[in-house]
């Protein structure tokens, strides 16, 4: 694991407090949620788990990776869930460990929706979407890279009964110890194929319009803060990435809806990634959003201390130099070089590229 130098900035910026909702941090350095595949079948995090989320403990607050609502809601090979015992009894030992560690820690509620593939679903079956439009690609199943297929469309009685799934989840996160949960409305998923028009061409209640679109993800927001309150519920956006095959057709009217929608609830904040559009996402809704923001999107040292410096966010959001760094804040505070990550470690089981990063003065965090 080569090393890369810093550039110089000031760190002082990256640990000043900040408050999130119910929760005071004690830094703006965010580490984001990353899909890692090291749960079991059953979606149970792993007995390495809790040491993987425990050494990145010197974030102000940590993200966990995407983690299923029900078992519907899967889309990759050994991702975690939170809806059962077992699950919530793994995860208990997790937030724990992060907790002992001094931070804080949401579980991002991540259903896949389309991006999913029957070997990974109950009793083999078909995955589910706002229409049966098939998205290219594959996903990851335990018989390796396997193409998607095309998926079923919810009934409109249907989709309450999703919603209600988003709701079990959060009580099941509040059981499992989490500070709060994240709703995941980007990168392909369920509540972005509800909001694009690409994969949204439903003509009932949550089809057509953008009023309409938006409905799902508002849902599913709103149950997520009946049940835990909004002051402990951040959402996730990703406007134009184009992630899992997906567009819509006015990208920045229907997200400036569904901001400006999300602004009236109140939530912890609002996360945003930068997807290289033409549009600055993260400053229009900047300009739209009265709460707390969280910016990512490949960010540097220098790059996230000029964000907030400027006050373009209000904390920054890291992922692979968190997931190659443990002691990321502490490397910041130093000046120190930087672990490169390994992208071949990413999803495969077992210790190595999960837990074996060194430290700084080559000792394990």
């Amino acid at each position: 694991m080569n090393s890369q130098t810093q550039s110089n900035t000031d760190p002082d910026i990256f640990f000043r407090p900040l408050q999130l909702g119910a929760l005071e941090l004690r830094n703006r350095l965010i580490m984001a949620p990353m899909t890692r595949s090291r749960a079991s079948d059953d979606g149970v995090p792993g007995e390495l788990t809790a040491t993987y989320y425990s050494q990145r403990g010197g974030a102000g607050l940590i993200l966990s990776e995407g983690v299923f609502p029900s078992p519907m809601g899967k889309g990759y090979v050994r991702t975690p869930g939170i809806c059962t015992d077992e699950q919530v009894a793994a995860w208990k030992k997790v937030t724990d460990a992060v907790h002992a560690a001094g931070s804080a820690i949401f579980c991002q509620i991540m259903h896949c929706g389309r991006i999913s593939h029957p070997t990974l679903l109950p009793g083999g079956a078909t995955p589910v979407a706002p229409s049966a439009v098939r998205p290219t690609g594959q996903t990851w199943t335990n018989d390796g890279m396997v193409d998607f297929v095309t998926p079923r469309a919810l009934e409109t009685d249907e989709i309450e009964v999703v919603i209600s799934e988003y709701a079990d989840a959060a009580s099941w996160a509040l059981g499992a110890g989490f500070d709060g949960v994240e709703l995941h409305a980007a990168s392909g998923y369920l509540p972005e194929q509800f909001l694009c028009s690409s994969t949204n061409q439903r003509s009932d209640e949550y089809g057509g319009s953008i009023a309409n679109r938006v409905r799902f993800p508002l849902e599913a927001l709103d149950a997520l803060i009946d049940v835990v309150g909004a002051d402990r519920v951040g959402i996730k956006l990703v406007p134009e990435m184009g992630f899992n095959d997906l567009f819509d057709d006015t990208p920045r009217d229907t997200y400036s809806y569904l901001v400006e929608q999300v602004d009236r609830r109140k939530p912890a904040y609002l996360h945003i990634v930068g997807a290289g559009s033409e549009v600055d996402y993260p400053d229009l809704f900047r300009s739209l959003f009265s709460g707390t923001c969280l910016v990512g999107g490949g960010l540097t040292a220098e790059s996230g201390a000029s964000l907030l410096t400027s006050a373009r966010a209000d904390a920054v959001v890291y992922g692979q130099l968190f997931l190659a760094n443990p002691d990321l804040p502490e490397r910041f505070r130093r000046g120190a070089a930087l672990n490169e990550p390994d992208n071949s470690t990413f999803y495969t089981p077992g210790p190595d590229g999960y837990i074996d990063y060194p430290a700084l003065d080559g000792i394990q965090a």
